[in-house]
């Protein structure tokens, strides 16, 4: 009984102005290989590399821890679309984050990692 008082309790660490500014690797998994992203973001833009294509975005934070991207350049219906994203938890050099195209529910989350 106390273990699960104990959990219910429990509060993710979010520091998320540390990850507001810097140079950040994510990995995901894309048709059964792992791809990384490394993106370099100021308070409001993002600047992403993937696969040797670079890619700018605005960012709109809407408080601490829940931003918009927008890609700046879309190359097709799918890249208008604005992300939304929202830091669940940190630790002292990455974030654990869920991310959606804004007005779809259907969430995937990931963890980035501060490189700089």
């Amino acid at each position: 009984m106390l273990c699960l008082a104990l959990a219910a309790c429990y509060e993710p660490q979010r520091d998320c102005q540390h990850f507001h500014e810097g140079t950040f690797r994510f990995m995901a998994e894309i048709d059964g290989q792992r791809q990384t992203t490394v993106f370099t973001r100021t308070r409001d833009m993002e600047v992403s590399e993937f696969n040797g294509k670079t890619d700018s975005a605005s960012v709109r934070w809407i408080n601490d821890c829940e931003y918009i991207l927008t890609n700046l350049n879309p190359e097709n219906w799918a890249e208008e679309k604005p992300l939304h994203l929202k830091i669940l938890s940190t630790t002292e050099n990455s974030y654990t984050f869920e991310y959606k195209l804004v007005g779809t529910t259907r969430a995937s989350r990931g963890t980035a990692v501060k490189v700089e």
